[in-house]
């Protein structure tokens, strides 16, 4: 399974000369395996994987582990959705706020955007996840888990033949590490982690305290891929002021206690 990551930021796209290194845009993975794309996530990296189709109809299936707005912001930009070839396959979790349609279809009207949902050429299909159960999706096979953070969030496990990734952006441990996601991550080939705290910064050393706002620490992400046993730990969902330098800061210290550790960067595949 080839991972790509086109978005690694959190919260808001960044550029500029310090981040360059690392990429500025909002969250956005794919996974491709056996010819099929499965994309996790829609922020702002959407656009970019879209312009690299070329122009070309995509055949994909796109899941949201939540729809706050860096998470689904890429969605009207994404180049192959207005292509009359192209299937996608959008699909969520169901909230009581409504489906995953629902979430798309309110940032694409007016006043806010001036291109409507229904104005995409591409045949869409809905999947609204409602059980935990395991999907089938081309070679995939995806399961769910509910976790902490403001109006809700999910990650998912992502298996493909004998490999697998779990993805779990936009979690808040809080003082004691989330056992669900230990449980949940447990034997991944790979973890891709929310990391845009440090203690400091979290615990309000370092200007306001992140409590309550729904993100991990570098060291929390540390913790459950230790705990979890899995063999690469990918720290994901940068703080949009964090710059290259100071990534490449966390992610030696985050070697040092886990030799399996990396920082996400746009554009640099993985291999699982």
């Amino acid at each position: 399974m080839q991972v790509r990551f086109w978005g690694v930021r959190g919260s808001i796209a960044v550029s500029g000369a310090s981040f360059l290194r690392t990429g500025g845009n909002t969250p956005c993975v794919e996974l491709e395996a056996e010819g099929h794309r499965l994309i996790l996530d829609g922020g702002t990296g959407l656009r970019s994987l879209g312009d690299a189709a070329n122009g070309s109809p995509v055949d994909a299936t796109m899941l949201f582990t939540h729809v706050h707005w860096d998470h689904i912001q890429g969605v009207p930009f994404f180049g192959p959705a207005y292509h009359p070839g192209s299937r996608l396959t959008l699909g969520g979790v169901r909230r009581p706020s409504g489906t995953i349609r629902d979430a798309l279809a309110k940032q694409m009207q007016p006043p806010t955007f001036p291109v409507t949902l229904d104005e995409f050429n591409a045949q869409l299909d809905f999947l609204d996840l409602e059980e935990p159960q395991p999907v089938d999706i081309g070679p995939f096979k995806v399961t769910w888990c509910d976790l902490q953070h403001p109006d809700g969030v999910v990650a998912y496990r992502v298996q493909a033949g004998r490999r697998s990734v779990v993805f779990a952006t936009d979690v808040e441990h809080g003082e004691d590490i989330d056992e669900r996601l230990v449980r949940f991550a447990e034997g991944a080939d790979l973890l891709i982690h929310d990391a845009q705290y440090t203690r400091e910064e979290y615990e309000g050393r370092t200007g306001p305290a992140r409590r309550g706002w729904g993100h991990s620490t570098w060291s929390d992400a540390v913790t459950v891929a230790d705990r979890a046993g899995v063999d690469l730990l990918a720290l994901y969902h940068h703080d949009p002021r964090r710059s290259d330098a100071e990534v490449d800061a966390i992610e030696t210290l985050a070697r040092a206690r886990f030799p399996g550790a990396f920082a996400a960067r746009e554009s640099v595949p993985v291999g699982v």
